[in-house]
C-alpha cells in the first residue's frame, strides 16, 4: 500500500487523485498540499484525505507521507523536488519536468544522488492504445521505425500560469510537445540519441509572449524522424492522434476526440462531457473511463509496482530531462530558422549510431525497389542496376 501526498489540488491533482483511489485498491491519498486553503479543503473532503495543508515541506515531511507526487504548475517543480530529496521521500513529477533541461538535469541528479525513487508522470505514454502499438514495435511487427508522428491540439489549458511565460517556461511546445516527443521516443527507441531540431512556431491567436502553436522534426541518430504537432487554438475539443511508420507496417491512433462514443444533446442536464470539451450541446464525443483512458491508471500502477520490485518505472526523470532537451532545441530553432542541435550533456544511450544502409539485395545484379500487384493481376517488380544506376522494371504475366 503507498500512503500518497498530493501536491496540487486543482485539475490534475483531481485527475490524479481520481486514478490512485479507483484502481489499485491498496493506495490512499493521505495528505494534500494546496496554495489556496479553500482549494486544500475541498480536495481533502472529496477525496477524504485525513492532513491537508498550505505549507509544501509540511506535507512532504509528513508522517503519513511516503510517496510525493508532484501536480503544480512548472514553476514549482524543482522546489518541490528538492524538499522531497532533503526529506528522502519518493517523487512523481509531473509533465514537463522541468522548464528547461538544466532544471531537469538538477532535479534527476538530486534524486539520484539522494537514492530516491523517481518517476516521470508522462500519462499519454501509457494510454491503453499506446500500450498494446508499443508493444507491437517492440516485437517487431512494423520493422525498422523510420518516423513518429504524434499531435495533440485543444483550445488551450485552463490555469492561469499556463499562460504567463515565466511561471510556465514556454506555450505549447513546453505543455504538449513533451508528450508527443516522448510518444516518438518510445516508438522509435528511448536509446537511441535525439540529433538536432526544427520547429516553426507562432503566436497566431492568443495575446500572450509564448507561441500557441507549433510544428517540429526530431532528427535521430539512426536516421529516424519523430514529428510533433501542438497547438491551444485548436478548436472542436482536444485531438490526442500518433502515427507509426515502419519498413514493415504502419500503426494510426486516435486517442481523443473520436472514441467511438457519440452523442447528441440539445444541452438539457448541462454537465462535463470530456477533458477540453468546447460545449455541453450538439454532437458530443464523450469517453467512457477518461482517467484510463488518457494512461492515467496504467501510469500509477507502473510507478508503484516498480517502486515496490526495487526497479525503474517506464518513465523515468532521466526520460523528463532529455525530453526538455529536445524542446530546449526546438525553441532555439523557432527564433533561428535553423536545424539546432540537441545538447545533451548527460547521455545515457547507445553511441555511434548511423542510417541504414537503404539498398536491398534482389539477385546478383540488381538492387530492389518495389513489388506491386496490379489491378489486374500482373506482377511488377521495380528494381536498379548495380553497375549502371539503371532504374527497371519487370513484369510477370497473368
Amino acid at each position: 500500500m503507498a500512503q500518497v501526498c498530493i501536491l496540487g489540488g486543482g485539475f490534475i491533482g483531481r485527475f490524479y487523485a481520481d486514478s490512485l483511489t479507483g484502481r489499485r485498491g491498496k493506495d490512499q491519498v493521505s495528505v494534500v498540499y494546496a496554495r489556496k486553503e479553500e482549494t486544500a479543503i475541498r480536495f481533502a473532503k472529496d477525496y477524504h484525505v485525513a492532513h491537508y495543508t498550505t505549507d509544501m515541506e509540511e506535507a512532504i515531511a509528513h508522517s503519513a507521507t511516503e510517496f510525493v507526487v508532484i501536480a503544480l504548475p512548472n514553476f514549482l517543480h524543482e522546489e518541490a523536488v528538492m524538499l522531497c530529496v532533503k526529506h528522502k521521500k519518493a517523487v512523481l513529477c509531473t509533465k514537463p519536468l522541468g522548464r528547461t533541461a538544466e532544471e531537469a538535469l538538477r532535479m534527476t541528479q538530486a534524486c539520484e544522488n539522494a537514492g530516491i525513487f523517481a518517476g516521470y508522470l508522462e500519462d499519454l505514454c501509457y494510454t491503453p492504445k499506446f500500450l498494446k502499438s508499443l508493444k507491437s514495435v517492440q516485437s517487431g511487427a512494423l520493422g525498422r521505425i523510420l518516423w513518429a508522428k504524434s499531435r495533440e491540439t485543444h483550445p488551450g489549458p485552463h490555469a492561469d500560469w499556463f499562460w504567463d511565460i515565466q511561471k510556465a517556461g514556454g506555450g505549447a511546445v513546453l505543455d504538449l510537445g513533451c508528450h508527443c516527443i516522448e510518444i516518438a521516443r518510445n516508438f522509435i527507441g528511448k536509446d537511441v540519441r535525439p540529433v538536432e531540431v526544427m520547429c516553426w512556431a507562432d503566436t497566431q491567436v492568443k495575446p500572450i509572449d509564448a507561441e500557441d502553436h507549433a510544428i517540429g522534426l526530431v532528427k535521430y541518430q539512426n536516421g529516424a524522424i519523430g514529428q510533433f504537432e501542438v497547438s491551444w487554438t485548436f478548436r472542436g475539443g482536444m485531438d490526442l492522434r500518433d502515427e507509426v511508420m515502419g519498413t514493415e507496417g504502419t500503426i494510426w491512433i486516435n486517442s481523443f476526440l473520436r472514441t467511438g462514443f457519440e452523442m447528441f444533446t440539445s444541452g438539457a442536464g448541462k454537465s462535463y462531457v470530456a477533458e477540453k470539451a468546447e460545449s455541453d450541446s450538439g454532437w458530443q464525443f464523450p469517453v467512457g473511463d477518461e482517467a484510463h483512458e488518457l494512461g492515467y491508471t496504467n501510469m500509477f500502477t507502473d510507478m508503484f509496482d516498480a517502486f515496490e520490485n526495487g526497479e525503474k518505472p517506464m518513465e523515468t526523470f532521466y526520460d523528463g530531462y532529455v525530453v526538455n532537451a529536445i524542446i530546449d532545441a526546438a525553441y532555439r530553432s523557432a527564433k533561428t530558422k535553423l536545424w539546432e542541435p540537441v545538447q545533451l550533456p548527460e547521455w545515457r544511450g547507445q553511441e555511434g549510431l548511423s542510417k541504414p544502409s537503404v539498398y536491398q539485395e534482389y539477385d546478383a545484379e540488381h538492387w530492389f525497389i518495389k513489388e506491386e500487384i496490379l489491378p489486374n493481376g500482373d506482377k511488377k517488380v521495380i528494381l536498379k542496376v548495380k553497375v549502371t544506376g539503371e532504374i527497371i522494371e519487370k513484369e510477370t504475366w497473368v
